[in-house]
């Protein structure tokens, strides 16, 4: 088992917490477990407990964290919200202090209320170790999703070593996506200044207007990463109606348009995606696509971070 070093916190909340070197040790921690047979990081962390408690829907992010856990010998648990004592008029604290009296040592939470984990940190939870029980920040509304953001990073860091000599183009609703966010974030922490975005001027938050291109074609034009993202169709307003057809064809990425950016640039999606629309198919299942290479980081970054934080 090897030593971690201190990512300077019990939790991860916000991915602008974190320094380019906790980065890059938690790469490095990535990296090991790579190469540790899982027979052997089993081993690591028997005893230990997790809550995932998922207040939207997931797939990915639930299913690598479970997987993370179990990887790592961690019992996890993965409460049915649908059927917990919320729906009987239980308050949010009283759930989680009551989870937590139940030995737990670390909560991983989606929640579509921006800076719910914050909370959770600020209420000081105490495991029966007498440590501060970890909390991890699986997606906060439009807010934050800094797991994304550190696997996107280190797929990225294995095509493209340095950093700051990169064009990353981000096309899509950036305006409503926590994965933008904690992109955006964790690229300048990294230093990547060469960033732009792209897609309608209503879907590009304000204090990024500065980096929207004035083209798809401006967007790709030797680029060396291309992030695509899905419209967050359950945070618009119930008025904004989207042609998918027209989207596509002013802010899809296909074979023609990908032409712009560099041969050997890499294309990436966060899942879930919506072919036809902010991809094609062609793109998607082509040799330059990393979406499949970010699921399996996604289990292994999260298996990093869960062995830092507990141990």
């Amino acid at each position: 088992m090897t030593t971690p070093k201190n990512i300077n916190s019990p939790h991860l909340i916000d991915i602008k917490s974190m320094s380019k070197s906790n980065i890059e040790y938690l790469f490095e921690t990535t990296d090991t477990l790579k190469n540790t047979p899982i027979k052997e990081s089993l081993k690591w962390h028997q005893g230990r407990s997790a809550m995932a408690l998922f207040f939207e829907n997931s797939t990915r992010t639930l299913t690598s964290f479970q997987l993370a856990c179990q990887r790592l010998g961690v019992d996890c648990t993965a409460l049915n919200i649908a059927h917990s004592s919320t729906q009987k008029g239980e308050s949010y604290k009283d759930t989680i202090e009551t989870l937590n009296a139940m030995q737990t040592d670390l909560f991983i939470v989606r929640h579509p209320k921006n800076h719910i984990q914050q909370q959770m940190v600020d209420w000081n939870l105490v495991n029966c170790y007498d440590k501060t029980t970890s909390i991890i920040n699986a997606g906060d509304g439009n807010n934050q999703h800094p797991t994304q953001g550190l696997l996107d990073l280190y797929t990225i860091k294995q095509h493209i070593k340095d950093f700051s000599q990169i064009k990353v183009a981000i096309i899509g609703d950036v305006k409503h996506s926590r994965v933008a966010n904690s992109l955006l974030d964790g690229l300048r922490i990294m230093g990547t200044s060469n960033i732009e975005l792209y897609g309608p001027d209503s879907f590009i938050p304000e204090p990024a207007q500065s980096l929207k291109a004035k083209s798809m074609q401006a967007a790709l034009t030797d680029c060396d990463v291309v992030i695509m993202l899905r419209i967050q169709k359950e945070r618009l307003d119930a008025d904004i109606k989207i042609d998918f057809t027209d989207w596509h064809q002013h802010y899809g990425l296909n074979n023609d348009n990908l032409k712009f950016a560099k041969r050997e640039a890499i294309v990436m999606h966060p899942g879930p995606m919506n072919r036809g629309v902010e991809i094609s198919s062609e793109v998607a299942d082509g040799a330059q696509s990393t979406i499949l290479e970010q699921v399996k980081n996604g289990v292994l970054i999260r298996q990093a971070l869960i062995h830092r934080l507990l141990s």
